[in-house]
């Protein structure tokens, strides 16, 4: 298994330029905003800028830190995103315009392409132990600590993201986001 550290992530615009994002995994391996078939990434919100627009694309997100923000969808629906690990699924060619509740918060969001794929994210408190399995794209670990197959000399930090196969042990204290995504033909 594989520990992807936060500190490792590099900051990038978003798709619009209105804001910053860092990529965890992206599939296939060095696909564009244009061609991947499913993505996982953070963003920092910092001010009210509307979402990059994604046709044809699934999008979850999930407020990490911060008060959040109201979330304003096609001019019709709102969702405030204000709760910390708890997702909302919404479509990605939606025009979305956001109110921050407070200062800048960030959120991790899971992006796969309709008809492709299917993509969850499950909210997972410790203490417990998780099996990742092939169809597991990544856990992300949004609070406490956590180790890879028992072994308290490969610890997880909160931010940090594992990848691959094998057990992940949460603490008593751990808030992990398991992202799985599969063939939308399953």
């Amino acid at each position: 298994m594989t520990i992807i550290p936060f500190a490792a992530l590099k900051a990038v615009p978003w798709k619009n330029g209105l804001g910053i994002t860092r990529e965890i995994a992206v599939e296939p391996g060095g696909a564009t905003m244009d061609d991947f078939v499913w993505r996982v990434s953070i963003a920092d919100v910092d001010t009210a800028s509307p979402f990059s627009r994604f046709p044809g694309i699934d999008r979850t997100i999930v407020l990490l830190e911060g008060d959040g923000f109201t979330m304003r969808l096609d001019d019709d629906r709102e969702h405030a995103l204000t709760t910390p690990c708890l997702p909302f699924a919404f479509a990605g060619e939606a025009a979305v315009e956001v109110v921050l509740a407070g200062g800048a918060t960030r959120d991790f969001n899971l992006m796969v392409r309709r008809g492709a794929m299917r993509g969850v994210i499950e909210v997972m408190r410790g203490p417990m132990t998780l099996t990742l399995d092939s169809e597991t794209a990544l856990v992300y670990l949004a609070r406490g600590e956590a180790h890879i197959d028992g072994n308290a000399t490969r610890p997880v930090h909160a931010g940090d993201s594992v990848r691959g196969v094998g057990e992940l042990t949460l603490a008593a204290d751990a808030t992990a986001l398991l992202v799985r995504v599969r063939p939308a033909a399953d």
